[in-house]
Parts: C-alpha cells; structure tokens; sequence
C-alpha cells in the first residue's frame, strides 16, 4: 500500500501524559458527563457490508468489479444520507497512465459548520506484490482488509444516522485510486504516487471552504488481532483527535489494540488531508512491526487479503469507537 517509515522516536515531543493534546482531551472528556444514547453499532452489518464489495471481485480502477462495487455504494449512501456527491476524477499513477476514477461523499447536516470528516479509500490493490508465491504478483487482490473494512464500518455508520441523527455534521469520503502506487520489485520511492483520490479531494474539496474539527481515516480495521498505535503523521497533525479517540476505545475497554505508543508513519490518504486540506485528520491502521512484511498486517497485499481474515468482532470494536466519538461531539 504506502511507503512505510521507520522512526526513532526521540525526545520528549511525543510524551502523551503532557503537552498541548490535554486541554482538548479535558475538555471533551467534561462533555461525557452527560448521558448520551449512542446507537448499537452491529457488527455482523459492517461484516455484510465487506463481504458485498468483495463480492463484486477485486475492485482495481477501470475493472468491471470497480464499476459496479461503486455503483452500489453510490446508491446505498443515497439512502442513508442527506446528499451525496460523486466526484470525478483523472489521475496520472506511477507507470505514467491517465486513469479515470471517482471519490464518493455523503453529508449528514450538510448545512452544519461544525463537522467531523471520516474516510477511507474503496479502491483494492492492482496486483498482490507482496504474495509469499512470485507467480501471483500480478494477480489483484480483493482487498477485504485493506480497502473494503473501512468502508464497510462507514457504510453501518451511515445506516445508523439516518436512524438517529447526531448534532454535528458528518462527511463520509470513499476515496479512489489509494492503492495504485508502484509495485515493491520497482523500489521507487515516491509517496505522491500513493493516494491519488485523497490528494486529488484535498485540492478540490466537495463544498467551496469545505473544512472540518477534524478527520479519521480508517484504514487495514477489520483482521484479527488488530493493534492500532498512534501514528506518526497522526500525531505530527491532530495529536487532539488522537487524544479523543482513543480516549473513547479506552473507555470502551479498548486499550489493550487502540495502544497508546507511538506507531511509524506512513504515506497514507490522512497525509494529504492534512499537508494540503490543512485538515487535522488521524489515520487508524493497523501497524505491526512484528508481521511478515514488519509493516502492516501479515496479509498485506497479497492474495490472502480475503473474507476469511476478517473479524466480525474487530469492525463492531471500530465501529463503536467512532459512533462514540461522532456522538459524543
């Protein structure tokens, strides 16, 4: 998927227990005192949701399977939400071809400033570069994990709004062509070849000073045994929303996989959000540094990125962090 940095974290910058994240923290925390009905988040819904864009088959930009895997998510936000808007969009990727993609956002409140941004890209991997087996490396991958779970838990989010609406304004953004960057055989380097949709909204946002709180992007949320730590990037930008949410999975009981260490950094959508938007966003992704790869989830690009290596339990544990969070604003 992105470029992944080792870091040396030195110093006393990313000490958690002070600095400028606690005001926020204290302050959102004060809000928690009131009782606030929060839906049920189902997990077995987020699991029918990944399962149905699977389903479609391996979802690379320009395939059949894209096409109609889009088409559908088109038409279920249209029943969930307030507006959507489909956003267009050509991209030059790294083998130096134009392709056609399209960044899909739905709006809660749309006419609410005060508005919390969640993300994730719908798009899978053209070709699993990273298959144990070198002769599937130009096979595409379904991308259960790494493209479909955060859309799934967005798209159970979004069934659970129209029902009960929370205060605040929310924007959902699938966006496209994320995962198109360079194969590792290329060892090319360059991390705008990575999140093309992401860079593309940043510039030309859905709504003219279109801004946020604040953004999520969820991204590799639903295998088994997930370990999410604060990334770098996340904590270089929003360290606050990094604050709140996982103060929220700790109050859920959550801590021991929304960790509270410092993870490595990676070119991921959240980058451009915030380098170009100017939108403080976070990035939850599962990074382990003890997989495989020593990056990402052992499945990561490869032909294993399947519904059999997705937990049911792991979409209902992200999913009821953020509707904590997006309920508790």
């Amino acid at each position: 998927m992105r470029f992944y940095i080792a870091l040396l974290i030195i110093g006393s910058a990313f000490l958690f227990s002070c600095g400028g994240g606690n005001k926020s923290s204290k302050s959102h925390s004060a809000k928690k005192k009131n009782i606030i009905k929060v839906p049920v988040f189902n997990g077995d819904s987020a699991y029918y949701f990944v399962e149905k864009q699977v389903s479609f088959g391996p979802r690379a930009v320009g395939s059949k399977a894209h096409k109609e895997c889009g088409d559908w998510l088109i038409k279920k936000l249209e029943e969930y939400s307030d507006t959507v808007i489909v956003q267009p969009f050509k991209a030059r990727t790294y083998d130096k071809v134009t392709r056609s993609a399209k960044n899909i956002i739905s709006s809660f409140n749309p006419k609410n400033p005060n508005r919390i941004l969640l993300m994730s890209h719908w798009d899978s991997r053209p070709f699993a570069d990273h298959d144990t087996d070198t002769s599937m490396h130009n096979t595409p991958i379904d991308g259960a994990n790494d493209g479909a779970s955060g859309v799934g838990i967005l798209l159970e989010m979004a069934r659970l709004m129209k029902e009960q609406k929370p205060e605040i304004g929310i924007d959902i953004v699938l966006l496209d062509l994320e995962d198109w960057g360079p194969p590792k055989d290329l060892q090319m380097s360059d991390e705008e070849a990575w999140g093309l949709g992401a860079q593309y909204w940043s510039k030309n946002p859905h709504a003219l000073g279109y801004t946020a709180r604040y953004g999520i992007l969820l991204d590799m949320v639903g295998t088994k045994n997930p370990v999410f730590p604060r990334e770098y990037f996340s904590q270089e930008f929003a360290s606050f929303a990094l604050d709140i949410v996982w103060d929220n999975a700790s109050d859920l009981g959550y801590g021991d996989v929304f960790v509270n260490r410092q993870g490595g950094a990676t070119t991921d959508d959240h980058y451009f959000v915030n380098t170009i938007a100017n939108i403080p966003t976070i990035d939850i992704i599962h990074l382990d540094r003890n997989s495989i790869n020593g990056s990402f989830f052992d499945y990561w690009h490869t032909t294993g990125d399947n519904m059999q290596n997705i937990d049911k339990s792991t979409l209902e544990m992200v999913g009821k962090v953020l509707m904590r969070t997006v309920y508790h604003e």
